[in-house]
């Protein structure tokens, strides 16, 4: 039995983490399907954008304890947790966080590049009430998105927060009402679908290579990559678009 399931929608691709049953939480078959999700979202030149979602309100309690007492792995090899925290993704992939995004569930939303939450979903790092600490990108990732002593609350405290303080402190991009965050997030995979897929796969590679780096080191690497999207053909199109006053044909070439 799947425990992902993965449904074009446009050209956008609607993941969604399927164990209601266990809260959606991730264990060995959830990391192998979503990494192939993933894949599938990477390698075809169709879809422009992903959105990460769960399934029947909750979007994931984080890690299967069970399962990781029974020996098995919520992560894959190269692509840490989930087969998403360091799996470094060229397209966009949004997450749509209705219920509790717990644990390794608010790191899958870490690694998106956008997070769209309804107000009554529930963000919070809880492992160290359980003698862990957030490995999935939590602690790396969490001070660098709030200010230092909010992001020190959550990981030191474990206690969670609403979508609606999530959006105070700057952490999602969209509040919604409850049960509607899925479809604001496939609004938000299709602005993004207007816009050049080798320009999105160019800024995403960027910040990337700049991140903790000194600045001269990072315009070094954004000029690298410049170089390479000043030759594409889809730099051109949407020169000339402009100048003709009319949409741009994206090939990604």
């Amino acid at each position: 039995m799947s425990t992902v399931r993965a449904e074009r929608i446009g050209s956008a691709l609607l993941i969604t983490i399927d164990r209601p049953d266990a809260r959606n939480a991730v264990n060995a078959a959830v990391a192998t399907e979503l990494a192939a999700a993933l894949d599938e979202l990477e390698t075809d030149p169709a879809l422009r954008a992903g959105v990460l979602t769960g399934a029947e309100g909750t979007f994931s309690a984080g890690m299967d304890l069970k399962a990781a007492l029974r020996g098995e792995s919520p992560e894959v090899a190269g692509r840490g947790f989930g087969g998403l925290t360091e799996a470094g993704l060229t397209k966009p992939l949004i997450a749509a966080v209705e219920g509790w995004a717990m644990g390794g569930g608010f790191e899958l939303a870490l690694g998106c590049d956008l997070i769209v939450a309804a107000e009554d979903a529930k963000f919070g790092l809880p492992e160290v009430k359980r003698g862990l600490i957030a490995a999935g990108g939590g602690v790396l990732r969490l001070p660098k998105r709030i200010p230092h002593h909010l992001a020190m609350e959550f990981l030191l405290t474990g206690e969670p927060v609403t979508g609606r303080r999530a959006g105070d402190l700057g952490l999602v991009n969209r509040v919604t009402a409850p049960g509607d965050a899925a479809a604001v997030a496939l609004q938000l995979a299709g602005q993004l679908a207007l816009n050049a897929p080798l320009a999105l796969a160019a800024v995403k590679k960027i910040v990337r290579a700049a991140d903790g780096v000194p600045e001269p080191e990072a315009f070094a690497a954004q000029r690298e990559v410049l170089g390479g999207l000043m030759a594409s053909a889809d730099v051109r199109e949407g020169m000339t678009a402009f100048a003709e006053r009319r949409a741009p044909k994206w090939t990604g070439q």
